[in-house]
């Protein structure tokens, strides 16, 4: 029982949720590695909580009253991650005005987490194990060595092991990032942990907003326990945030949190990160990216505007066919019609489906034929919110 009581312990200081033989056996296995130096490697599908993990081995290793540095690698710019890893000199490039340190140096004497590591470029990698092995580096512009003792827990979501074999990831990095390994499975392998992850997010809801919460009832806890939550711990996070903040005060029926769930299905992970050149300065890497951005929006207006002119076209008994020649079917209409402009078309088209799906917005994008991103621009700009 001792025993059992200061597993426990442990495991709410480190802000692990679940009752899982699973999660026993990685919390053993960072009471085992954490006192080391020794690089860890973390997989796991995306919304598993992997840096809640990492974060964990730091809090039980002996760096833990120094910096614990979080990097998100795929949301930096390949042409500028190398500067924010290892810093730069005043000069280095164009913007470069003052001389930075970068997150290695920050990190001197406790933890750096590499979060998303896959998306790192073959240079970069090069660098990185350099760190790895002698635990030196150069700024951007500079020819100085500097040391620095910093342990180094990398987490991906992809599988590096196959992207060693494409060649698209370093196999010497590779095995020198998983010194110790540790996969987090997803949530619909160890099922027996939802109810307590939505008993903690309800409870944290509780103290952090000030609202009446009445919870949910045995049939929604049943079906929610049944579901597969592919997006994992966040997909809970955030299904209970929103289902109990718009039940205001009512507790969450099955149907309602169903309707919920919709929302979340099927999650989309999306990089805000456009890719950048190595070899351009910043000047250069920034008009592209504007460049790209512009081009992007171009194809969505273009696409809103043909799913209208569709719409239309059928409100009023019209079909394109394959030659994009539009006929009537039917009865020519009427020349004494109203004339109405796309953008009121448009609007029009989009409050409709709004109400027809009580304001489901990936249903709503779905059935339009457009981007959630292109829709919830056209809400904005229609002031249907």
């Amino acid at each position: 029982m001792a025993i059992l009581n200061k597993y426990r312990k442990i495991q709410e200081e480190l802000g692990i949720v679940g009752e899982s033989e699973q999660i026993r056996e990685l919390i053993e296995l960072i009471i085992s590695i954490a006192p080391t130096n020794i690089s860890v490697l973390i997989t796991g599908e995306s919304g598993t909580g992997k840096e809640v993990f990492a974060k964990a081995v730091h809090q039980l290793s002996p760096r833990k009253n120094k910096n614990l540095i979080s990097v998100n690698c795929g949301a930096i710019p390949e042409g500028l991650l190398e500067s924010e890893l290892f810093g730069h000199e005043k000069g280095a490039f164009t913007g470069a005005v003052a001389s930075k340190k970068g997150y290695f140096e920050l990190a001197d004497e406790g933890t750096i987490l590499l979060d998303e590591i896959g998306e790192m470029s073959l240079q970069t990698q090069v660098k990185l194990l350099r760190v790895l092995e002698t635990g030196e580096f150069m700024r951007v512009g500079s020819g100085d060595l500097k040391k620095v003792n910093v342990r180094v827990i990398a987490a991906t979501n992809r599988d590096l092991g196959r992207m060693v074999r494409k060649q698209e990831f370093r196999k010497d990095l590779y095995y020198r990032l998983k010194a110790v390994a540790m996969h987090i499975p997803p949530l619909r392998e160890r099922k027996v942990d939802i109810p307590a992850l939505i008993t903690a997010f309800v409870e944290e809801l509780k103290q952090n907003e000030k609202l009446e919460i009445a919870g949910f009832t045995d049939e929604a806890l049943q079906m929610l326990y049944n579901y597969s939550w592919p997006g994992n711990v966040r997909e809970v996070r955030n299904f209970v945030e929103t289902s109990l903040v718009l039940a205001r005060g009512q507790r969450v029926t099955a149907e309602m949190a169903r309707e919920h769930l919709n929302i979340y299905e099927e999650p989309v992970e999306v990089s805000t990160a456009l890719p950048m050149p190595i070899g351009r300065s910043v000047e250069e890497a920034e008009r592209e990216l504007i460049y790209k951005a512009l081009v992007s929006l171009g194809m969505e207006l273009k696409e809103t505007k043909a799913a209208v002119l569709q719409l239309s076209e059928r409100m009023n008994g019209q079909y394109r066919n394959d030659d994009g020649i539009v006929y009537t079917p039917y009865e020519s209409l009427n020349s004494n019609d109203e004339i109405r402009t796309l953008d009121e078309l448009e609007r029009e088209m989009i409050e409709k489906a709004l109400d027809k799906f009580r304001g489901n917005r990936r249903q709503v994008a779905k059935a339009l034929n457009i981007s959630e991103r292109t829709l919830y621009r056209k809400i904005k700009e229609y002031g249907l919110e």
